[in-house]
């Protein structure tokens, strides 16, 4: 009998990248051909938005927020071999694992990290208010679901990529039931990914015009020799409502809930007309980056206008130098 020959291992493809604009000095700048998806990408849907990416076997994984047809957020499995056009699945995953209460199919504003073999999945989910939903997989076919990690009510669940001090990570925001008028971000940690303790307080809203409301935590944090690179989200109050920006900070590497620094203004506004324009205008919600560890390139992700998906990218050391000028500690 011949033996079958080993399946050839894929190469994974650059990230997607477009130089900076000539002339321009902005630490972040878009995709010039944003969004790259939008409102009908899939027939249940209409809107896509609020997404998160990653590497994988050669290809990229995507987990998408899909607003289906009767105003339901769900959650969509999706596949590109360019992290640019995506193939996405019109039915939503299915978890199994977990208490049969938590299986709604209600979800919004995944995350995904990857630790060691294991690809993590964080989300909104909803148990008696919006709480973080966690689920695991190695294969993106199986999708276990896990204990929801904290009490209602608490959105923007982002873990890191590695255990500190052997404990799992995460940081997310407690909230209110509603549209939360409020929020600062916390840092917890746990030794199984179900029990969760040692919070801290990491960041305030309030103190910087741009998010005088409310911030929260974006993609997964990048380890630099500097610290943990956080991409996070603020919201202002202004005449026609919250206008939602981006934002970068340095979390110390050991004690991540010890802010190094601080950008003092937002590092990426709503001004096109697919991030002020839409199902609710004037959003820029950072959920996920591709990173080249080798040179610092930083494709980032992030929901417009709770509508679109877009892109924008910077350089990882031009990020870290600029939050250092804003040192903060604590």
């Amino acid at each position: 009998m011949a033996k079958s020959s080993p399946r050839k291992k894929r190469t994974q493809p650059e990230i997607p990248w477009s130089p900076r604009p000539e002339g321009s000095k902005d630490l972040v700048w878009r995709y010039p051909n944003n969004p790259i998806l939008g409102r009908r990408a899939i027939p249940c849907a209409q809107a896509i938005y609020n997404s998160a990416v990653i590497p994988f076997e050669g290809r990229y994984v995507g987990v998408f927020r899909a607003d289906h047809l009767n105003g339901m957020p769900n959650l969509h499995l999706g596949w590109s071999e360019d992290a640019l056009s995506w193939k996405i699945s019109n039915d939503p995953i299915k978890f199994t694992g977990g208490d049969a209460a938590y299986r709604s199919g209600y979800g919004y504003d995944p995350r995904v990290c990857r630790i060691g073999a294991d690809y993590f999945i964080t989300w909104c989910a909803d148990y008696h208010g919006p709480t973080i939903g966690v689920a695991k997989t190695r294969d993106f076919r199986k999708f276990e679901r896990l204990e929801n990690a904290f009490l209602p009510n608490n959105r923007n669940g982002v873990l890191f990529p590695r255990r500190i001090g052997g404990k799992y990570a995460m940081l997310s925001r407690p909230s209110d039931g509603g549209h939360t008028p409020f929020g600062d971000i916390f840092y917890s940690e746990s030794p199984d990914l179900c029990h969760w303790g040692v919070h801290r307080h990491v960041m305030s809203s309030g103190s910087l015009w741009w998010e005088g409301v409310k911030i929260g935590s974006g993609a997964v944090p990048i380890e630099t020799d500097k610290g943990w690179l956080l991409l996070y989200h603020g919201v202002r109050s202004s005449c026609n409502g919250f206008v939602y920006s981006m934002g970068a900070a340095l979390l110390d590497l050991e004690k991540p809930w010890i802010v190094r620094g601080r950008i003092t203004g937002p590092i990426l506004m709503p001004e096109l007309d697919y991030e002020t324009t839409g199902s609710v205008p004037n959003v820029v919600f950072p959920c996920a980056t591709l990173h080249d560890e080798k040179d610092g390139r930083i494709a980032i992700y992030y929901g417009a206008a709770d509508t679109h998906v877009a892109l924008a990218f910077a350089w990882r050391d031009e990020l870290v130098a600029e939050i250092l000028k804003y040192p903060v500690g604590k």
